[in-house]
């Protein structure tokens, strides 16, 4: 009967362990909501971003996207971001879709312009960076290499080289 008694209580213990270690892990990762203003931003690909995604300057959180829309007009995906009240952003910035890490989710990227002007609240950042599929540019490695394999002898030897000397073997007109 004892060994039934000291089953549960560690269980609980280990339980209770997984909740405060989760508590930390949430709190250490920088999950806060930022109540900021919104700005708006066109791109022609998002591949990989969503709603509550990092919005970022320099790697620091500055605060997230609440809205991703497709433009039915110009086919442009349109993302809606909140910032931080503290940060102002020039109209010159640019936003750019970024990866963690070569697993890692997306965020938006913010580098701030020059200009004097700042942008309002609710206005939109103009100069945008579409996102970079990993998958597409290695479809263009494997496809180029495959292609470079087919052209090393027959036409594409010749096709690179000089015009062919015609018969009778002048070299001069």
């Amino acid at each position: 009967m004892q060994r039934n008694a000291i089953e549960p209580i560690l269980g609980a213990l280990v339980l209770a362990a997984a909740v405060a270690f989760l508590f930390f892990a949430y709190n250490k990762a920088g999950h806060r909501s930022v109540n900021g203003y919104n700005l708006s931003a066109r791109f022609s690909s998002v591949d990989g971003l969503q709603d509550g995604s990092d919005v970022r300057i320099g790697g620091v959180k500055v605060g997230e996207v609440t809205d991703i829309t497709l433009d039915p007009a110009t086919y442009f995906a349109v993302v809606t971001l909140n910032v931080d009240p503290d940060v102002k952003l020039p109209v010159d910035s640019v936003a750019s879709v970024a990866t963690e890490g070569l697993l890692g989710g997306k965020y938006l990227g913010l580098t701030p312009g020059a200009s004097d002007d700042m942008l309002k609240p609710g206005g939109r950042i103009n100069h945008t960076e579409a996102s970079v599929s990993l998958e597409s540019m290695l479809g263009q490695v494997i496809y180029s290499l495959s292609n470079s394999d087919g052209k090393s002898g027959g036409q594409g030897s010749q096709a690179q080289g000089s015009a062919p000397k015609p018969a009778g073997g002048a070299d001069h007109p």
